[in-house]
């Protein structure tokens, strides 16, 4: 087994990195095995998006420790701030989503704060529906 030299700043360049691969490793594992296990769709999100972000970046710093070049930085940069930008609307997404055509457990919200826009929307739908009388002006 190779063990590397802690006397150099390159060997705990590399312990750092391997810390970092095997961290950001084990929280995209269990981003997975959350969207496998959770009951529902919500959690399902949940697991899949916050520690998908981390794993992430854990995972694009030991790359970027690895490759030992100041270039890669901005690339891996650019990479994760989209991760950052992306993750948070896809989930927003998928949730509101999956709420308005019911693929949640209701009685594991602790809390339903979508409930009252959808049911003030909905009667403001129906108002705009019934006061319409066909004609055109």
């Amino acid at each position: 087994m190779l063990t590397p030299d802690l006397t150099s700043v390159d060997g705990w360049i590399d312990v750092v990195s391997a810390v970092f691969m095997v961290v950001g490793a084990i929280m995209s594992l269990g981003a997975a095995i959350g969207l496998l296990r959770f009951p529902d769709l919500l959690s399902r999100m949940h697991a899949a998006t916050k520690p998908q972000v981390l794993g992430l970046f854990l995972l694009l710093a030991s790359i970027g420790l690895q490759m030992r070049t100041w270039w890669v930085w901005p690339v891996l940069l650019v990479a994760w701030i989209f991760q950052l930008l992306t993750v948070p609307v896809s989930a927003h997404m998928v949730g509101r989503a999956g709420y308005r055509t019911k693929h949640l457990h209701r009685e594991l919200l602790t809390s339903d704060e979508l409930d009252a826009v959808v049911q003030k929307a909905a009667a403001q739908a129906a108002r705009e529906d019934g006061g319409d009388d066909g004609s055109t002006r």
